[in-house]
């Protein structure tokens, strides 16, 4: 996976499965769900997403359900989530849409919203460009990565010829 640079929209701690993905998006159609995401916290926000931005977030990002909030906010043009923690299961639903979520305590200390923010994940780093910090995480381990590289479990199946039907 390449490096990732982009500017950075700042949330709290315990932002929930249900801001990202709404109860309505279960009635759109597929390229209007983004649109709504974080929408009852930050009313339009999703106008103002410019493709490879980044979220950054505090403690326990992604509580609540299984909803596919992942996928939203990936295809509202979001490049990753860094928070201060990650729920469980909002991190492997992550990676199971190929979707990159990376914990990085401290992070939300060093960012100010706006900042222009670089991942370098060969050397497991996050440089604010904005105000030069660094800090070192820890990866997610490798065969989470192929997963994320190979843009999600689903992609996977079908290039190995593993699923009967078009998803």
């Amino acid at each position: 996976m390449n490096n990732i640079e982009g500017k950075i929209w700042l949330f709290g701690d315990d932002i929930n499965t249900d801001l990202m993905y709404p109860q309505v998006c279960y009635t759109l159609k597929e390229e209007e769900k983004p649109f709504y995401a974080m929408s009852a916290n930050r009313p339009g926000w999703s106008k103002m997403v410019n493709h490879g931005d980044i979220i950054v977030a505090g403690r326990n990002f992604g509580t609540g359900s299984s909803r596919p909030a992942a996928d939203n906010i990936k295809n509202l043009g979001i490049s990753c989530v860094i928070a201060e923690s990650i729920n469980g299961l909002f991190l492997r639903n992550s990676v199971n849409s190929g979707f990159l979520a990376l914990t990085v305590p401290g992070i939300v200390d060093a960012v100010d919203e706006g900042d222009l923010l670089y991942i370098d994940l060969k050397n497991n780093t996050v440089i604010n460009k904005s105000n030069n910090k660094k800090i070192n995480f820890k990866p997610l381990p490798q065969f989470l990565m192929d997963i994320i590289e190979n843009g999600g479990i689903i992609n996977i199946l079908r290039n190995k010829g593993l699923l009967g039907w078009p998803l």
